[in-house]
């Protein structure tokens, strides 16, 4: 009996250790034959320390990267960065034309009604996996097909 209690208080302090809640999570339906796509999501910290998603992944694509847009000179680039950063008590939304997650290379169709995984890893330590449904979003004038593997920075003009 006493082993089951501690397994318990075990699992529970589990699960009050991970401050940051994915929510909301999707990704972008695409074209037939189109090689990248993105994923939106909200990111809240309930905790008391900033904390940053540091990477993600998902078999659906060869490539999945962390990236932003931003204006420069009047032109939009979209470039890679190594985090986001989600401050204490603070929420972060990851959304079309600003902060994003990108899938380089599909695996598979993104086709509106189906779902993909996704495994988010953040700078405390902690990994969330997540299903992501697939659902049509109105395209930006952004051209995600100019991606390649080894590219760092992106850079598309409207």
């Amino acid at each position: 009996m006493r082993k089951l209690l501690i397994a318990a208080l075990l699992c529970q302090s589990t699960f009050t250790l991970a401050d940051i809640v994915v929510s909301e999570p999707y990704a972008r339906a695409v074209p037939h034959g189109q090689l990248n796509s993105a994923a939106f999501m909200t990111l809240k910290n309930s905790g008391n320390k900033a904390v940053d998603l540091i990477s993600a992944s998902s078999p659906a694509a060869e490539h999945v990267e962390l990236h932003t847009h931003s204006n420069v000179d009047g032109v939009m680039q979209m470039r890679q960065i190594d985090k986001v950063t989600i401050e204490a008590n603070h929420t972060t939304i990851l959304k079309p034309g600003g902060h994003h997650v990108m899938l380089i290379g599909l695996q598979q169709e993104l086709n509106e009604g189906d779902s993909i995984p996704m495994t988010f890893t953040f700078s405390d330590g902690t990994t969330q996996e997540k299903q992501l449904p697939i659902k049509f979003v109105m395209p930006m004038n952004m051209d995600h097909s100019k991606h390649t593997e080894q590219s760092t920075e992106h850079k598309h003009t409207h």
